[in-house]
């Protein structure tokens, strides 16, 4: 399978985050996309460096002001005070219900809160370029499937699919499946399939294409009345106007089996099939690892050849964009299992 990586994404590296009340670490590092590198090469993958340039692609899934801020974050943290640099900006105040969102605020902190869902993802001197290089990577993709290739590996971070058309969270800043399944209605693709296997809702993928009948969005994920994104993901959210009955949430219960799991996971290949997609979009999260610290899935690494199985069963061209999975050391060999299984399977 081809895959693509960029060093770009080290760029990204926050010193931490606030995790239940604590700060700690970042779970979502560098050392994540190199474990999959090492990996890869080891199962003799060869990589490839994106060749695409996402910035059209990233005007169509995102807001103009949304991807301005992004863009010069840093440089306006920075012109607060100098100091800054050896800081990282979280925000503190947000525009929830009756406040306004319309009014960008002069203040760089309002304006942080303005863009972000949540504080939990921490921004770098290298945060847009490692964003702007995974985008890349799924526009690559997507004109490789274009070309003819059967299947490409997005092996970027940060994460995607928690960012929306105009916010950040969740780790994720640009939202590389919706440029990737954007990238080929794009290159003529008329029905495009998106399956996020994350253990979180993809709640801004959701959002950014719920009211389009193009692009089918299908989600397994941690019911959110206690999981993160805790927000969306209700299996009532079908779509709204021409989108209509084009959303598909499979939420379950903290702790289900792998059995329920694998059950929601046909329940999702139906509906694609249904659907009549051209090409599919997967959010390989693989935080449904039995080890992950911060989900209660319990995959092992013979479910995910498992899933690779039964995703090229679809026989549809597809992008895998790597999500997320925070048992780092494990996620290089979890995300070769899918790769493995795809490959034996296609």
């Amino acid at each position: 399978m081809i895959t693509l990586f960029s060093e770009r994404h080290a760029l990204h590296a926050p010193a931490f985050e606030f995790f239940r009340g604590e700060r700690v670490p970042c779970f979502e590092t560098p050392a994540r996309a190199a474990f999959v590198k090492e990996c890869l090469l080891q199962g003799g993958h060869a990589l490839r460096e994106p060749h695409a340039d996402s910035r059209a692609l990233l005007g169509q899934v995102h807001s103009a002001r949304y991807l301005a801020f992004l863009e010069n974050a840093w440089g306006d943290w920075l012109a607060q005070d100098a100091a800054n640099a050896a800081r990282q900006p979280f925000p503190s105040v947000w525009p929830v219900r009756t406040l306004r969102s319309d009014v960008e605020p002069a203040n760089f902190t309002a304006r942080l809160g303005l863009y972000s869902m949540d504080n939990g993802s921490p921004l770098t001197a290298g945060t847009w370029a490692a964003a702007k290089a995974g985008a890349d990577a799924a526009a690559s993709a997507a004109a490789l499937l274009s070309e003819g290739a059967a299947a490409v590996f997005c092996c970027s971070r940060p994460p995607g699919h928690h960012a929306g058309a105009d916010f950040m969270g969740g780790y994720c800043f640009l939202n590389n499946a919706a440029v990737a399944a954007q990238a080929l209605r794009n290159g003529g693709a008329d029905r495009v399939a998106v399956l996020d296997v994350d253990y979180h809702h993809g709640n801004g993928t959701q959002s950014i294409f719920y009211d389009r009948a193009d692009v089918l969005f299908v989600s397994l994920h941690g019911d959110p009345r206690t999981e993160y994104p805790f927000y969306l993901g209700h299996a009532d959210e079908t779509g709204e106007g021409a989108g209509q009955g084009f959303n598909v949430n499979l939420p379950l219960p903290a702790g289900s089996s792998v059995g329920v799991w694998f059950d929601a996971l046909e329940q999702g290949c139906l509906r694609i099939a249904k659907h009549g997609a051209q090409a599919l979009v997967v959010s390989l999260g693989l935080d449904t690892f039995e080890d992950d610290p911060i989900s209660t899935f319990t995959l092992r690494p013979a479910d995910f050849y498992r899933l690779g199985r039964r995703l090229a069963a679809l026989g549809l061209p597809t992008v895998f964009v790597l999500e997320g999975g925070y048992a780092a050391e494990a996620l290089g060999s979890n995300a070769v299992q899918v790769i493995d299984g795809f490959e034996q399977g296609y």
